[in-house]
């Protein structure tokens, strides 16, 4: 059953709506850096809470792709849109890949950003469910830190490594566990041919959560995909290497349109 996931508008009423979905253990802000240039290149944003994170509803797990899939369907439903933009990294791009084999309609464009279509160390998921479980969610989210971002963006910016890193030690530890099950046995290859919408795919060069060789996976299964690396960007690409990811994004969005 889907849930009314938090959300953010912000951009001009009449402009072409991007969605932006979060990564795990994450909340909409993790989206920050990529808001103004999108509202400044005429686009509608609209970010929104994975359930179980920020300040989205925590319905008891286990969870579904297809339960974090259809809590998109029915925000866009609330909020009378029809086709979006959809930009996700993470857990935000299997939500897209999703959205893409099961609701072609509603999606204008693809953005995947480091993401996977099967993520796999199902052992490694289930472990963390038990650590959450058993500790909370700080020491997770130290490592999540570690992963997110390379050692030398965080030894520059201690500030914003420290508040991102508060994010996740916030985040609802039920839903944090719900969605680690999700991706302990997610597999969305076999569907990936499905997908028609104009796609781009990147990874980070340094992302060793979902290295590179995930988005080659997803790049080769869909029809016509374009794939990019960047250098020196870790899990969080998005927000460590800003500028490259805003360039890629805004030139796929607008030669869709």
């Amino acid at each position: 059953m889907s849930v009314a996931v938090h959300h953010v508008l912000d951009g001009p009423a009449d402009g072409p709506v991007v969605v932006l979905s979060n990564s795990i253990g994450s909340t909409l802000h993790m989206w920050d850096p990529q808001v103004k240039p999108l509202v400044d290149h005429g686009f509608r944003v609209l970010r929104y809470d994975t359930r179980g994170h920020g300040r989205s509803p925590v319905p008891s797990g286990p969870y579904g792709i297809e339960d974090v899939g259809g809590d998109v369907l029915d925000l866009l439903d609330r909020l009378e849109i029809g086709a979006v933009h959809f930009v996700g990294l993470s857990l935000g791009g299997m939500t897209g890949i999703w959205l893409g084999q099961n609701a072609p309609e509603r999606v204008r464009s693809l953005v995947l950003a480091c993401t996977s279509a099967q993520p796999g160390n199902t052992q490694m998921w289930l472990d963390r469910v038990k650590q959450v479980r058993a500790e909370g969610m700080a020491k997770i989210a130290e490592g999540s830190i570690g992963r997110w971002f390379t050692r030398e963006w965080i030894d520059a910016h201690p500030d914003e490594a420290a508040a991102l890193r508060e994010m996740t030690a916030t985040t609802p530890a039920e839903g944090y566990t719900a969605c680690c099950e999700l991706l302990a046995d997610l597999d969305l290859v076999p569907g990936l041919p499905k997908i028609t919408a104009p796609t781009l795919v990147i990874s980070g060069a340094d992302d060793k959560a979902l290295p590179p060789d995930h988005g080659r996976v997803i790049a080769d299964g869909i029809a016509g995909a374009r794939f990019e690396v960047v250098d020196h960007a870790a899990h969080l690409g998005s927000y460590e290497q800003a500028e490259r990811f805003n360039q890629l994004i805004l030139e796929h969005l607008e030669g869709v349109a």
